[in-house]
């Protein structure tokens, strides 16, 4: 069994082709399109986080807002790009957001991606410390996020206050008990999977990472995963980890499907690419095909097979009705084939 959520990048452009063109609908269409895959009993619905763009940037509104709008599906990001963010103030959001949805945020985090501007995180009043690169940043606002949340007390109460406090330090509220368990690590490198594993995080790996062997891309997921788990393992962490891996995959039942995406428009092949000067990158081939092809194409996925958890690239820019389609077609057509679902 796998579970399978979806992933939206929440792209917004005011092109009639499209069915999000405002920020408002791309808003307000995330939370019909968990509302319909709950219904369709999808298992996560996850939202990618992007600066200084036309896609979705906030996420804990959006958050909070699916959470009281659903009962059961897991809500969470791939990811926050935690070189832009306060930990103080994202545990408080968090915790919220948390608090709301009742316990099922799966908060995916990362040092973050190329951005639409340059060292976009100095706008938001932040810069590494000296000696330390952004990326280094990113860990470093990771890792005390990760210790707030613990939940410990740390801040020296004032003797006369408004409100009575508890006794002791206090700590951040609202505190949301199990959310420390529930964070994952975007990593694009064996690495910084090897560093996630032992600070406790789960793991998630996307359709690009780093290029380290050569090999296709879904090898070398299924490699960090390996490299993951056994790091886990070596840490001593009592819990069992989660990892997942992102796909983009459409079967093609009908007209539409063919339409869109069986005119030879997706890749069928991974791309290699460079992030900047000195990082090369492979990016994952996308799947369209009739349903029984894409079961012995997906069967063939190493990193699918290895990962717990799958999340579907969704192309939000179709709107609600149609992703809801292909998602009851992939739980209906591929997954059980596959013992997915």
């Amino acid at each position: 069994m796998k579970k399978i959520g979806f992933l939206s990048f929440g792209h917004w452009t005011p092109s009639p082709q499209s069915q999000a063109r405002s920020a408002a609908d791309v808003l307000l269409q995330s939370i019909d399109l968990a509302m319909e895959a709950e219904r369709l009993g999808m298992d996560g619905a996850y939202f990618r986080v992007h600066h200084f763009a036309q896609q979705l940037a906030s996420p804990f509104p959006l958050l909070a807002a699916v959470g009281a709008k659903t009962r059961k599906i897991e809500i969470g990001t791939a990811v926050i790009d935690m070189r832009y963010e306060n930990p103080h103030y994202m545990v408080e959001d968090a915790g919220a957001a948390d608090v709301i949805a009742g316990g099922r945020l799966q908060l995916g985090i990362s040092r973050g991606s190329p951005e639409q501007v340059i060292d976009g995180w100095r706008y938001f009043g932040y810069s590494p410390n000296k000696g330390e690169d952004d990326a280094e940043m990113g860990r470093r606002h990771a890792e005390e996020f990760l210790e707030l949340l613990r939940g410990e007390g740390f801040a020296k109460p004032n003797p006369r206050p408004m409100f009575p406090n508890p006794p002791g330090l206090l700590r951040l509220e609202p505190y949301s008990a199990g959310l420390r368990d529930r964070i994952w690590w975007g990593s694009a490198s064996n690495a910084t999977a090897v560093w996630a594993a032992k600070l406790g995080m789960n793991l998630q790996s996307s359709t690009l990472k780093f290029d380290e062997t050569g090999e296709p891309l879904h090898i070398q997921q299924a490699a960090q995963i390996r490299a993951f788990r056994a790091a886990w393992k070596e840490a001593g962490h009592k819990r069992a980890p989660r990892t997942s891996v992102s796909r983009s995959i459409f079967p093609l039942l009908d007209d539409r499907d063919r339409r869109y995406f069986g005119q030879g428009s997706r890749e069928e092949e991974d791309k290699i690419g460079f992030l900047d000067e000195n990082t090369r990158a492979i990016f994952g081939r996308s799947y369209a095909a009739e349903p029984e092809i894409l079961i012995e194409q997906l069967r063939k996925d190493e990193a699918i097979a290895e990962a717990d958890t799958l999340l579907l690239t969704i192309p939000n820019q179709l709107g609600v009705a149609y992703n809801a389609h292909v998602m009851e077609a992939i739980l209906t057509s591929i997954a059980p084939s596959l013992g997915w679902h």
